[in-house]
């Protein structure tokens, strides 16, 4: 199986994944409410393969859930395979491949959708009276959870009135009763930018939700594109070829014609229900939840069997790390080349729950600049600070190329032995940051600042290419000779 048809259509991704063992099938009868959430949550968190549960309670059509479908993979050498697969990389693929891979898109010309006349997700058509979003085992996820969510791993399509702008957006989706589901459309997001576009125009959005959609685009819409870029071309020059969509049943959108299901209709013009609390991305779940926009669903299709698939926020690793935390790695690292900074890897450390973003500084290039570290952070705040991706992230650590940091053991020995307590951490708190982050109190929330700060982790001698100590450890300590010897001999010695 090749990875590049994994990366375009689910169905196949999964048989990739079952014939690389990172797959598990549950034919046992699972209960969706909290029994499917706690078998995910154990998956993440001993790096098990991907669940896929096939006889769910209470259901009588047969539909399947899928869990975890971007965790880590505990097999030496392939942590990051389920992740690669996304974007047709073998499962051997490192973080600095993916990216690679992801922002090489970026340079090629968008491959425009190419349309079907006839899908798999319109095995099954549900319209009008006939909708109801109950037939699907909507699981609840952590017994905090203010409700069920039917969308963790899927993504929104909306249109901007103009016709000129498609975002395919990730967020999340409460159900709220038979035909309606509630959730975020923040104002920052592309999808609440559109939504303010319909609104002034006293409009409803036109809307569609995909879920079980090809892993390339799933990956891709989780991405902090800039504005005005559609994503349905981005996926075409990333995986090579053009994304299959299918019109709508009940409006103008496109959808891709292999999604598992799809839920279609209209964002309320300023219709709002209460939504949450959930366990989130950064690891907790709070106590009360807030009203967010209704999506009044007035069509369903899907396959026969469909596969629901899920994501089970919480403690990290989970999708919202690996799928939206490396995209936002790529988004920046393709940022900081634009903007001729001397950087030449970021990272969004998965154990920091997509709340910290490092960037890899070339030391050579930055002692050619004749800074030091508050000229060098002002530049960060000035070339970085303006784009969209920064605004998702609240904490930089700026970290010199020596350090591999995509290696959490490395960022924190970095964290801790090379930030000055007094002169090395700096507090941009004025900055607008995204209003999910735990630490936030109200006030931060209502005047939209992000608790933002840049943490210099480079020692003074380093602006100017020098380094203070050398490095005691296997690669560093020892001659070249000595260290093939050991590596040669390594089960001689008895290990």
């Amino acid at each position: 199986m090749d990875h590049k048809s994994a990366a375009v259509d689910f169905r196949t991704y999964l048989d990739y994944l079952q014939k690389n063992d990172e797959l598990v099938v549950i034919d046992e009868n699972v209960d969706p409410v909290l029994e499917v959430g706690a078998i995910v949550r154990k998956v993440y968190e001993t790096r098990a393969p991907a669940p896929l549960f096939t006889a769910l309670a209470g259901d009588s059509r047969n539909f399947r859930i899928l869990g975890a479908p971007a965790g880590m993979s505990g097999k030496p050498g392939q942590a990051y395979s389920r992740l690669a697969a996304h974007f047709s990389l073998p499962k051997q693929a490192t973080p600095k491949q993916i990216l690679e891979k992801i922002i090489a898109a970026a340079d090629q010309p968008p491959i425009a959708p190419t349309i079907a006349q006839q899908a798999p997700c319109k095995e099954n058509i549900l319209s009008g009276a006939d909708v109801d979003l109950n037939i699907f085992p909507i699981p609840l996820l952590h017994q905090e959870d203010g409700g069920r969510y039917f969308a963790t791993y899927g993504f929104h399509i909306v249109q901007s009135p103009d016709g000129k702008w498609d975002s395919w957006s990730v967020a999340r989706a409460m159900l709220h009763d038979k035909n309606t589901l509630v959730g975020p459309a923040m104002p920052q997001q592309h999808i609440g930018m559109i939504h303010s576009m319909w609104r002034e125009q006293g409009k409803n959005t036109p809307w569609a939700m995909v879920l079980g959609a090809p892993p390339a685009a799933m990956a891709v819409a989780g991405m902090p594109l800039p504005a005005w870029t559609s994503e349905p071309g981005y996926i075409g020059a990333l995986t090579g070829e053009a994304v299959e969509v299918v019109k709508c049943e009940t409006n103008d959108l496109y959808v891709p014609a292999t999604a598992e299901i799809v839920v279609e209709g209209e964002i309320s013009l300023d219709e709002t229900a209460p939504e949450g609390p959930m366990g989130e991305y950064h690891g907790y779940s709070f106590a009360e939840g807030k009203k967010q926009p209704v999506f009044h669903v007035k069509a369903i299709t899907f396959r026969d069997r469909a596969i629901l698939p899920i994501c089970v926020a919480g403690t990290p690793p989970e999708e919202n790390h690996t799928i939206w935390g490396t995209m936002i790695s790529a988004e920046a690292l393709k940022h900081c080349r634009q903007e001729n900074l001397p950087i030449d890897m970021a990272w969004c450390s998965y154990e920091a729950a997509t709340c910290w973003l490092v960037l890899a500084v070339d030391t050579d290039r930055l002692a050619t600049m004749h800074t030091d570290a508050d000229g060098f952070v002002q530049l960060i705040v000035e070339k970085f600070f303006n784009s969209h991706v920064a605004w998702l992230v609240p904490k930089i650590l700026l970290v010199s190329n020596d350090i591999d940091i995509t290696d959490i053991n490395q960022v924190v020995w970095a964290l801790a032995t090379r930030s000055h307590p007094k002169r090395d951490f700096y507090d941009f708190t004025g900055q607008p940051g995204i209003p999910m982050v735990p630490y936030l109190d109200d006030e931060d929330k209502q005047a939209g600042h992000g608790g933002k700060m840049i943490i210099n982790c480079l020692l003074p001698e380093q602006f100017s290419g020098k380094m203070r100590a050398t490095t005691a450890c296997f690669e560093h300590s020892y001659p070249d000779e000595i260290k093939q010897r050991v590596e040669r001999k390594w089960r001689d010695y008895g290990f």
